[in-house]
């Protein structure tokens, strides 16, 4: 005799047994594109300078599911005058079970924008490449370094 635990519903479990961590859903927050120099910006200006940051956050919505924002800003600038200024929130939901919670927060500060990161970078280059620019493509990061780096730094100075 076997048995199935199918939640009442009919339909059984089909998720693997011990811990697990699923994208369950992407989405855009809010995105902000300015160029308030364009046409004049476009032609004849020296290399741009970029400022590029990126800053992850999470919170929990429900038993398991863990919502993850990823902000991503690029601001150009050439001879002192704003290019362009781009802010994108890429949002995520992510199912997280069976972990214990140190690794659950590792994984939502690691993985989880590793999942993001390449949705936000391709927009990125769009809006950049539809504002009349040269294309853009963001370098890639390393999420586990950071994380490692961070940790260190918090355990420095402990």
């Amino acid at each position: 005799m076997s048995t199935e635990n199918n939640g009442g519903n009919g339909a059984a479990d089909t998720r693997p047994p011990g811990p697990s961590f699923e994208l369950r859903l992407v989405f855009l927050r809010d995105l902000s594109f300015e160029s308030p120099h364009v046409p004049g910006v476009l032609f004849g200006h020296e290399q741009p300078e970029l400022k590029f940051s990126v800053e992850s956050s999470h919170r929990l919505r429900d038993k398991d599911l863990f919502e993850v924002s990823l902000d991503v800003t690029v601001h150009a600038t050439a001879a002192e005058k704003s290019l362009f200024i781009i802010e994108v929130k890429q949002g995520g939901l992510f199912e997280v079970r069976g972990y214990p919670t140190e690794e659950t927060v590792a994984l939502l500060r690691t993985r989880a924008p590793e999942a993001l990161y390449p949705y936000a970078r391709e927009l990125v280059s769009s809006l950049v490449s539809r504002g009349g620019f040269p294309r853009l493509q963001l370098r890639p990061i390393n999420f586990e370094a950071q994380y490692a780096e961070a940790q260190r730094a918090s355990g420095a100075s402990a």
